[in-house]
């Protein structure tokens, strides 16, 4: 029989705390998940043509740092995609809409910081100006070599611009021409004298009520001639119409009044189109 007497058995020692709280479950793959994608550039792919998209998502599958967030084979999915998925690039090919220009600055009303670049057979001179114009931030040939697509992607998320030397001259010569039409002595659109009228009543700071029962007609009428004058002098709202009869002395000798420069150069003498 054993004794009752016997010694008891000791206590466990408690393990020992350490003075640090401990980490929440999942926090340091959290982490390493959020340095990992803060280095991920992520694509949105717009091609017509599901080979060329499936072709490219293999192309940046073998990169580390690029990935495809979503594809889209029309301009609604693009739009539908830019607004929905949060991306870096989004390549865009030319022919997923009739009005490739225009549809890029529909994408980037939803998307501002989302860099786009372009996929093209072929770009002429106009078109590549009056992409780069309306946000664009490369150009590519729809040939292009995959090392030399993965480069430019990579380039332009940081936020270069990817623009071949003939495009570089053409830009260039753009501006070089734009300039020169606002500093020629003279415009040589012709106007009629009602449209020489309201740009007058314009000018004065008038508003487009007060310029219809100034010519007797409707608000309407005076916005219609307003948007045909700014198509024929290429200019976009009340403030550079004022700033072109400045340079180009527009009312002078045409019996409609002058212009007072303190005036033309006012933006609060200036109402908008919808006033």
């Amino acid at each position: 029989m054993s004794s009752s007497g016997g010694s008891k058995p000791s206590p466990k020692a408690a393990p020992a705390k350490s003075d640090a709280p401990p980490a929440p479950n999942g926090a340091e793959a959290a982490s390493n998940e959020t340095s990992q994608t803060a280095a991920t550039i992520r694509v949105i792919l717009a091609d017509t043509q599901a080979i060329y998209r499936v072709g490219t998502k293999k192309i940046f599958a073998l990169e580390d740092d690029i990935r495809v967030v979503a594809q889209a084979e029309n301009l609604g999915q693009v739009l539908a995609a830019a607004a929905k998925f949060p991306a870096d690039v989004l390549l865009f090919e030319a022919a997923i809409s009739p009005n490739a220009p225009e549809a890029v600055s529909e994408v980037l009303k939803r998307a501002a910081n989302l860099r786009v670049i372009v996929l093209s057979p072929e770009t002429d001179e106009e078109t590549t100006v009056e992409f780069f114009r309306r946000g664009v931030r490369g150009i590519l040939p729809r040939s292009v070599a995959p090392e030399m697509l993965v480069k430019c992607v990579r380039k332009v998320a940081v936020g270069e611009t990817w623009i071949d030397n003939q495009s570089v001259n053409w830009v260039i010569e753009a501006y070089r021409s734009q300039a020169a039409q606002l500093t020629s002595p003279r415009p040589k659109t012709k106007l009629s004298d009602k449209e020489l009228l309201i740009i007058s009543c314009v000018t004065q700071g008038m508003r487009n009520k007060e310029i219809a029962n100034e010519i007797g007609t409707t608000e309407q009428v005076v916005k219609n001639y307003l948007r045909k004058v700014y198509d024929k002098l290429g200019v976009s709202d009340r403030l550079e119409l004022a700033l072109y009869c400045i340079h180009h002395r527009l009312l002078q000798g045409s019996g409609k009044g002058q212009i007072p420069e303190e005036v033309a150069v006012s933006a609060a003498n200036v109402p908008a189109l919808t006033e």
